[in-house]
């Protein structure tokens, strides 16, 4: 692993897999989660498939730049976003957060990437199609929305613990790694290995002061719907039928909108990318690839 520095004072931490003489795939993770949510074997089964895969931790969270001691309310930003009325201060906004995987590309010296993002993680990547177009081959949205808060809502009992405040303590923040439960693949869900991340992460990076920030970049960035519509870029959206973080009426309403994007609906996924289905996302993922390549 390595820190590129990406402009405006930021550093990301990143890891590398594959070739770089390959065709880039830059991996942008979702809300408070590190790059290690980006499995190992999912980067690695990637990069057997021919491309250089990338994977970072966003600002704010894991090892990458930190706003620490700013204070930003997501609270009042989720309430004047939801009453139309004029936002409180926010940090940084997904537009930034997109300039941060643009200023990564240039450290790398990528000139263009497939783009995939998962949960904020699509939000960012939707901003960085839709600001940046020149930079993006290929846009895979997986298990995200449109910033239209119509769709993509959370059920009550998943935002409950989406917001619960984090342990501080180490093995009470293990334990509490089950909350998660009421999101994950109901097929799937591990709870012994959702504590195993846990911990992992916990020991790599505890940091729960970023989650507001994060979380108002989300809520003060607004629709994405007029941005989305104008896309020519080819889109990949991959959804998870029992995911319950974002309803996946999130999913359907981003393929509505990009022109002549290709929906996905996968039983038994719900928000998280479980080990089982790792061959059908590679299989997914490379014919996308290769067919926005071949479109280009």
């Amino acid at each position: 692993m390595a820190k590129a520095s990406v402009g405006s004072g930021i550093e990301l931490e990143y890891e590398t897999f594959g070739s770089a003489s390959d065709p880039a795939v830059i991996l942008v993770m979702g809300f408070t989660a590190q790059l290690t949510a980006w499995p190992e074997e999912l980067c690695r089964a990637l990069a057997r498939a021919g491309y250089y895969v990338i994977r970072f931790d966003n600002r704010d969270c894991g090892l990458s730049t930190k706003f620490d001691g700013v204070h930003v309310d997501a609270g009042a930003v989720l309430s004047a976003a939801l009453g139309d009325r004029a936002l409180p201060a926010v940090a940084y906004t997904l537009s930034d957060m997109a300039a941060d995987t643009v200023g990564l590309l240039d450290a790398l010296g990528v000139e263009r990437a497939h783009v995939v993002g998962a949960s904020m993680g699509g939000m960012i990547a939707q901003h960085l199609a839709i600001e940046h177009p020149g930079r993006v081959t290929s846009l895979t949205s997986i298990m995200s929305t449109t910033g239209e808060p119509e769709v993509g809502r959370p059920a009550p009992e998943a935002m409950a613990a989406l917001l619960a405040p984090a342990p501080t303590l180490r093995q009470a923040f293990i334990d509490g790694a089950a909350r998660s439960l009421v999101w994950a693949s109901k097929r799937y869900r591990d709870e012994a290995e959702l504590k195993a991340q846990a911990a992992r992460d916990y020991d790599r990076s505890f940091y729960p002061e970023g989650a507001p920030r994060q979380l108002a970049a989300i809520y003060a960035s607004g629709r994405r719907s007029a941005g989305l519509q104008a896309l020519s870029v080819p889109t990949l959206v991959i959804h998870g039928r029992d995911d319950t973080l974002i309803d996946p009426s999130g999913g359907l309403r981003t393929a509505e909108l990009v022109p002549g994007a290709n929906l996905v609906l996968m039983a038994d996924m719900g928000h998280d990318l479980p080990v089982p289905l790792f061959p059908l996302y590679v299989g997914m993922l490379s014919s996308h690839f290769a067919w926005a390549t071949s479109a280009r």
